[in-house]
């Protein structure tokens, strides 16, 4: 009998001080809050809302004090009873840093992407790759080609060595007609952003393909909770207007339109006649607590004319002004049309399955001179870049909380680019060609896999992961006499292995390291038979997040990346080129500071060392690649229905060729943003470059001559920087 007692008060005792609650949190229009910290006060044990709002908590004890909080919505504090199951409502409210909490997560830096595009709204998509610190971008074709990227030393070019995702569609393209992993994000409708996840770096298993500097993932809102439709009108002739359209707003269930036009002649000489049209829609569903599936439709199109980069020498002769042109004639036009599909399903308590299917559709035709007359004095050197691309991939990724410490993921899936007449082309005019520099069909498709397990215990959070990727490469050569597919296949195995150490609420240490990779043009593969074509790259993270005070983050890392031989296909002049071995290390730090309710401070600066391994001492530096950053920004956030902010950019001088003989010369730029609502009225102003300063926004050192030269000459061409551009937007919500 007294056996039988011992057991009843063990067994009751055990429910008392091991409970498990698990429960929903929500807006007060009912719609799940993700990423919500559900923190215990007795232990500091904590979790966090899953995207469907949900949430389990476990060894919890009756009358512990368990508090809910998230930046946008006001904390939430409740006594645990012996319920087992529970719904928490937030209130929305203004965003206070202190509400933002170093978590056990390897993805700390989302959480600063997450403080700034609170505080900064965005207008364009290259607004929203700058939300990643450390990165610069830079436009050279008058704004409808994708952004040169500027990430940890090195000059990405359009994506080379940086991972694009939407939604988890891919936005590089591989084996592109004008460069190895464009990126173009030019579809994206910046107010249609809800979070930016990042991280510098080839840490991750989920990264695949392009993750050598590091990923951007940009997730897209599920609902909104008002429609709104808005004007922007600047000089220049530009005109931008936006509208979002909230079309369901069930709690099961939600849908939207989003929309955006916009047209310009920019602030060059010759009328760039730029417009471009985005359309995308989203509807979301929940069948039941288990099942959520999300189904997005978008189209993109845009035309412009391009000034291109412009001769230093012509400049300075009074041939042309900064602003001016040597082949007015340059420009282009693509398009991009998505479907893309989203379904999680939820099997149990602990394990879910997300999984995504997409299909793209993408046209692309670029007209370049970068060179003039240097190889055709009569003709001029412009050439034409052209493809027809049709993108197909699905991914499955398995969820499961095996127990209190480990958590295990697996994942497989694929993606298929069949590109056709893929083209390089010598033309005049934009209309005559004059001959074919390489005219062929690529066909490549990536089977890939992966696996992960997070260890967590204590202060400790460990993951361990490894990566399969499985590359089949197919080429026809459409200039070859006799036909022939010429095909390849790779394969790259890509561990990581991360450790992370939270020594408290307030700092954690992070150790990232990991092995990564960026595949090589298909042209490229078939040339160099499969040889050296996946080269890896090796990099380590040492650094800490940490919060001094409340309404302060820091955010710093020491960092070293290696990059094996490589080979590249120079797409505007159909040749391939070894760049041989790499090394880069550098330092990293962010900050950011509420100074009061009302007022925000910013800032981030970056310090690489980047050589080339196998070259001699002084002729290693690796061309275009930055030296130093720095960006630093105040912002106003709700002071009498006031926003605004006031930001500095600063990219310092960077080698243009292996010697360092010549400087890119950097720049420092500063522009200005601000708003105030009137109940549903928004009227704002965005100045661009408030000091007007003269600067060169992309440089390249290249050997070119002009019509009236008779010998060529080596210096710096350029695309000028925007100068005071003023705009008023005017925004109605409803």
């Amino acid at each position: 009998m007294r056996n039988i007692f011992y057991i009843l008060v063990f067994f009751t005792t055990s429910i008392v001080y091991s409970q498990t609650i698990k429960g929903k949190i929500v807006d007060q229009d009912n719609y799940p809050i993700y990423n919500v910290l559900i923190k215990n006060e007795a232990n500091a044990n904590h979790v966090h809302s899953d995207i469907q709002g949900n949430f389990i908590f476990e060894n919890v004890k009756m009358n512990d004090s368990i508090i809910f909080s998230h930046p946008n919505y006001i904390s939430q504090r409740i006594k645990l009873g012996n319920e087992n199951e529970i719904k928490i409502m937030l209130l929305k409210k203004s965003f206070q840093l202190e509400e933002v909490v170093i978590t056990k997560d390897f993805k700390h830096l989302s959480s600063f992407s997450e403080v700034d595009l609170e505080l900064q709204p965005v207008a364009t998509s290259q607004d929203l790759l700058r939300k990643v610190p450390g990165l610069f971008i830079g436009q050279h074709a008058g704004g409808g080609k994708a952004e040169q990227i500027f990430l940890r030393g090195f000059d990405i070019d359009h994506g080379t060595d940086i991972n694009i995702s939407v939604d988890g569609m891919p936005v590089n393209m591989v084996s592109h007609a004008h460069g190895q992993g464009y990126a173009d994000l030019h579809f994206l409708i910046p107010e249609t952003v809800d979070k930016i996840d990042f991280d510098k770096g080839p840490y991750f298993a989920d990264k695949g393909d392009f993750t050598t500097a590091g990923y951007v993932a940009f997730h897209t809102k599920d609902t909104f909770d008002k429609s709104a439709v808005s004007l922007e009108l600047g000089q220049f002739n530009t005109l931008r207007t936006t509208g979002v359209f909230n079309l369901l707003n069930k709690e099961n269930q939600s849908a939207y339109f989003a929309s955006e036009y916009m047209i310009t002649d920019n602030y060059f000489d010759a009328p760039q006649n730029f417009n471009r049209i985005n359309l995308f829609g989203k509807y979301t569903a929940k069948f039941s607590e288990k099942d959520k599936i999300s189904f997005s439709l978008s189209h993109f199109t845009s035309k412009w004319d391009a000034s291109g980069q412009i001769p230093e020498r012509a400049v300075k002769d009074g041939t042309i002004s900064h602003f001016g042109a040597i082949d007015s004639t340059e420009g282009g036009n693509t398009s991009r049309s998505n479907i893309n599909i989203q379904y999680d399903k939820k099997i149990d308590e602990n394990s879910f399955i997300k999984s995504s299917a997409y299909i793209n559709k993408y046209d692309f035709e670029l007209f370049s001179n970068f060179t003039f007359f240097l190889n055709d004095p009569v003709n001029g050197d412009q050439i034409k870049q052209k493809e027809n691309r049709t993108i197909v991939g699905f991914q499955s990724e398995y969820n499961e909380k095996l127990n209190e410490s480990f958590l295990f993921k697996l994942a497989g899936g694929l993606r298929n680019d069949n590109n056709k007449d893929v083209e390089l082309s010598h033309t005049v005019n934009r209309q005559t060609v004059l001959n074919y520099l390489s005219l062929g069909d690529s066909n490549q498709t990536n089977f890939f896999g992966y696996s992960s397990l997070d260890y967590s215990k204590g202060k400790w959070l460990i993951n361990a992961g490894l990566r399969l990727d499985y590359f089949k490469f197919n080429y026809v050569d459409k200039l070859a006499i006799n036909y022939a597919t010429l095909s390849e296949t790779k394969a790259i195995m890509s561990p990581k292995l991360n450790f992370l150490y939270a020594q408290n609420s307030n700092i954690s240490y992070f150790l990232k390291l990991g092995k990564g990779f960026h595949s090589n043009d298909t042209r490229v593969v078939v040339a160099q038979k499969g040889k050296e074509i996946l080269p890896d790259a090796y990099g380590a993270d040492l650094g800490l997040v940490w919060k001094p005070s409340p309404k302060m983050m820091i955010n710093t890392a020491l960092w070293y990346l290696y990059l094996q031989q490589e080979f590249v296909y120079v797409g505007d002049e159909a040749v391939v080129e070894p760049s041989g071995k790499t090394a880069r290390k550098g330092f990293d730090i962010g900050l950011r500071y509420q100074i009061n309710n009302w007022l925000f401070w910013n800032t981030d600066f970056t310090y690489t060392h980047a050589r080339a391994i196998d070259e001699p001492r002084g002729n290693n530096y690796l061309p275009l690649a930055p030296v130093s950053t720095f960006v630093n920004g105040i912002s106003v956030k709700n002071l009498k229905n006031f926003s605004g902010s006031l930001r500095t950019r600063y990219l310092g001088d960077r080698p243009a060729n292996e010697d360092n003989s010549v400087l890119a010369k950097g720049y420092v730029v500063t522009d200005f943003s601000v708003n105030h609502q009137f109940k549903k009225i928004v009227i704002g102003i965005t100045i661009d470059n408030i000091f007007n300063t003269k600067w060169k926004e992309t440089q390249f050192l290249t050997e070119s001559r002009l019509q009236n030269e008779t010998q060529s000459v080596e210096e710096i061409h350029y695309t000028p920087g925007t100068p005071f551009n003023a705009r008023l937007l005017v925004k109605y919500n409803f």
